[in-house]
Order: structure tokens, then sequence, then C-alpha cells
């Protein structure tokens, strides 16, 4: 051996040997570590790697080492038989180092869908507990917030002022409201049995359900259709219906649900609307027509005076022109409530109070009426102020309201005249009712109506109501009237006490 090798021999020698050490002091460490915990997947690749390099450092050191004991005793020849050996053994363990990490990379797979797995049981775990712990408090906030959802809903059903309904498809009713209740005029004793009633039963006409069912089949809902519906007292009132198709959670099926809202108080606005444009036109043509007709009336009238003077009392033929001066007469009143009608005079307006007036118009009727089985009460508010008026004209207006009341009442019936101020419109207010047979429901719309008359042939103009009507709208006032049959009718007068500026016609 010479002096030159020798650094290499001992980097050789000392290298193998402290491969030795150190692979074994790894090993020793892996076995402590798994002892700690036998299933950490990592410790045991570990463990598998430090075998497999101490018997690989167990293999390349002894090679190494026997290699320098041959070449120092002069064996090459038995080194070159045993290399193979030697270097088959490392890579024998190199082998089972690779094979060990790739079943690691798939160990390591598995084991990390493990644990993720365990994460989640023990996530579910934690939340176990948690609502085995608070599952009561869990509980009653639950019911709490479904008992409040449950009110705020019950109340909106509840304090609707549009009937809300809930049928099955059939049309058998579940649920009413108040409301809708109150609308078709159920009482309190019926209300149990609504809930095995059929809502086509309320309607006015039977296909008026085929309608509906028609557009909820193609539609899923139907929306803002109008229809008529009979009321538990036999009356009808004009609604608008909108619904839809819900399904239920539970076993019932299918339910409609629908808002219905009364619109008869529209209708009639619309219908009152629609009177007053007709007045107005008939009050134009109207004017025309008195004017062309009043002129040859006036010369009947007179030329029939003027044979009246010549002839004899006794004389059929008296009797006759005295039938065509009656006629006449009657013909020119009929002329004369056009003109008032039309508003073609012109008014005197005065500031006055308007007791004395309606003083005034009983003590005429008094006396120029059978009016002795009628009791006339009046009831006058005191404080009432002045209201810019044409007299005659209002008591033209008072007259013909109480005569119609008249006409109306049985013997020993009563009229009652009833004053009021208006405080909130600044109206003063004068309603006249009585106890007489009323007005029908289907002729209430009508009684403005010029030459509208319920009275038999030859008792009635039709002019008298659509006159006042016309005389009260002149005063910027209003004139409404209420009446079921057998009940009575009562007509209230609304005139303002400081009127807009209107023409003085």
């Amino acid at each position: 051996m010479t002096v030159t090798v020798f650094p290499i021999w001992f980097v050789d020698v000392v290298g193998s040997v402290l491969m030795i050490f150190f692979s074994f002091i790894s090993l020793a460490y892996c076995l402590q570590l798994k002892k700690k915990d036998p299933t950490n997947i990592i410790i045991n690749y570990l463990l598998w790697v430090c075998v497999a390099l101490a018997v690989f450092a167990i293999s390349r050191s002894a090679g190494h080492l026997l290699k320098q004991i041959l070449i120092l005793t002069d064996h090459h020849d038995w080194w070159t038989q045993i290399r193979p050996f030697s270097g088959a053994v490392n890579t024998f363990t190199f082998i089972v180092v690779a094979s060990v990490t790739l079943f690691f990379e798939r160990t390591w797979s598995i084991y990390g869908t493990i644990l993720k797995d365990r994460q989640a049981l023990q996530t579910a775990h934690e939340g176990l507990i948690y609502l085995n712990q608070n599952l009561e408090q869990l509980v009653e906030q639950r019911t709490e917030a479904l008992a409040i959802s449950e009110q705020k809903y019950r109340r909106i059903f509840e304090v609707s002022k549009d009937m809300i309904l809930v049928t099955r498809t059939d049309g058998r009713i579940v649920n009413i409201n108040p409301a809708g209740k109150q609308l078709i005029g159920l009482s309190a004793v019926s209300d149990p049995h609504i809930s095995g009633r059929f809502f086509q039963e309320y309607l006015s006409a039977p296909e008026d359900w085929t309608t509906i069912t028609q557009h909820i089949e193609n539609r899923s809902f139907i929306s803002s259709e109008e229809f008529d519906l009979c009321l538990e007292d036999g009356g009808r009132r004009r609604v608008l219906l909108s619904g839809s198709l819900a399904k239920s959670p539970s076993e019932e099926g299918e339910t409609i649900h629908f808002l219905i809202k009364d619109i008869e108080q529209r209708r009639l606005m619309q219908k009152q609307m629609a009177q007053a444009d007709k007045l107005a036109s008939i009050g134009e043509l109207s004017s025309g027509i008195a004017h062309e007709i009043n002129n040859p009336l006036g010369i009947i009238l007179g030329y029939t005076q003027l044979l009246l003077r010549g002839e004899d009392p006794q004389s059929a033929r008296f009797n006759d022109l005295k039938t065509i001066e009656k006629h006449v007469k009657s013909c020119k009143a009929i002329v004369e409530d056009l003109l008032n009608f039309a508003r073609t005079s012109r008014s005197q307006k005065k500031r006055l109070d308007i007791h004395p007036i309606i003083d005034d118009v009983i003590g005429f009727v008094r006396h120029h009426s059978n009016v002795e089985n009628i009791q006339i009460e009046t009831h006058f508010a005191f404080g009432i102020p002045d209201v810019l008026m044409d007299e005659k004209k209002i008591k033209q207006v008072l007259i013909n309201l109480l005569m119609n009341a008249i006409h109306a009442v049985t013997p020993e019936g009563t009229i009652r005249i009833t004053t009021g101020l208006n405080g909130k419109n600044n109206r003063v207010m004068v309603e006249i009712s009585d106890t007489g047979h009323g007005i029908a429901k289907e002729n209430l719309p009508r009684v403005f109506d010029p030459f509208f008359t319920t009275k038999p042939t030859g008792e009635g103009t039709g002019l008298g109501l659509s006159v006042s009507y016309g005389i009260i709208k002149g005063h910027g006032g209003n004139i409404t009237v209420w009446s079921k049959p057998d009940q009575g009718a009562t007509f209230t007068i609304l005139l303002p006490v400081n009127p807009p500026s209107l023409s003085g016609r």
C-alpha cells in the first residue's frame, strides 16, 4: 500500500462503518416512534425505508470492506467473483425502497380518504352531540318562529278587507276569512256550515264556475275577472276575482286560493257618472225642445181662454174648452219642468237659513195635500250656518221630495226631516226619510233619470227627481237616495256652506 491511496482507503472504510452505524440509529429511532404511534402511516413508511437502507448499508459496507481486505491480501480474483453478488444485493435493496415508495403513494391516497372520512365523522359526531345537548332549545326556537309566521299570515287573513277564499279544485270551500263571510252575508250561526258548501253556489250564473276552472286549468291562475255573487239575503254583488292553483304539501291535494274584491260601489259610481253625462245631454236637448213647444202651447191656451169668455158655462162646448185648457196647462207644466231641468232660468241666490224654508214648505204641503193621517217630524240641528241658495228652487226640491214621500207612505205613516252639519266636508245636510213601501233595488240607479216614474200613467211625469237633481248640482251640492223594499226611503241633500263659483243658472 502506498501513501497516495491511503485517504481513499480511509474514506471507503470509515464511510462504510458510519453508513451502517447511522442506518441502524435511524432504524432504532423509527422503532421508537412506531411504538408511540403504531397507526401513523408516515412512520410506518419511514420504518420500511430505514430497514431497506440498513440492508443496503450492510450490503454495500460489507462489500467495500471485503474488497479492501481482498485487495490487501492480493486476492483480486476473489473480489471479481464476489462483486456481482454485492451489486445484486444493492440493486435489490433499491428495488425494495422503490416498491415501498410506490406502495406508500397508493397507501397515502387511501389514508387521505380515510382521514377525510374520519374528519367528516368527527364533525357529524360533534353536530350530533350539539343537537343532542340543544335539541329542546332548537325545537322551542323553531316552534316559536313557526308560530310567529303563522300568526303573521293569519293576521293578514283575518284583517283583510277583501274576501280570501280557499277551495278544493271541485269548488268545495276549505277556508274563508271574516271579510268574505261578511260580503256574502253569513251569520255567526251559519259559519260552521260554510266548509261543507261549494263556491259555485254563490255565483249568479252556473257557467261562471266553468269559466273560472278553464282559466285555472289552462294557466293555473285567473286574474281580475268580474263576476256577480249571490248573497245569503238573495241580493247580488259585483266582484273582481283573482285566483291561483296551489299544491298542498299534505295529503289534501291541490287547492285554489281566491282573492275577491267588492267593486259594487265602483260600479254604482260609474253608473252615476254615466247618468250625469246622460242628464247633461238630455238637459241640452230638452232646453231647445221646451222653447219650441212652449210658444204653440201658449197660443193654444190663449185662444182657448178667449173662446171660454164667450161661452155659456152650462154648455157642452164650454166643458170641452175647459178640458182643452186643463191639458194645455198640464203640457205647459211639463215644459216648465223641462226648462228647470235644463237650468235655463237664472237663479237668484242669497245666503239664507235652511230651517225657515223647510217650515214654509211643510206649511204649504199641509194646506195643499191630504196629510191629515201622516205625521211630519222635524229634527233641526242648532248652529247651522247660512247657505248660498236660490230659495224658490230649493223649495221646489223640498216640495217634490215631500210629495213623493206622501205618496209612498200609507195612512198613519211618518215623514222625518233632519238637518245637520258635516264639519269634515263643510256641508249642510237635509235628510228626508219616510216609512213607506220603499224603492225596488233595480229602480234605485234610475230614480234621477228623466221621465222615469213608477206611478200610473197620468199621475207623474218622471221629471221631478231629475229636476231636483239638476237644481242641487247647480248649487254645488249632491243628492243621494237609500232605500230597501218595505223599509222606506231616505233622500239626503248636501249643500256646501262655501260653494265654488258657479254660473248663475
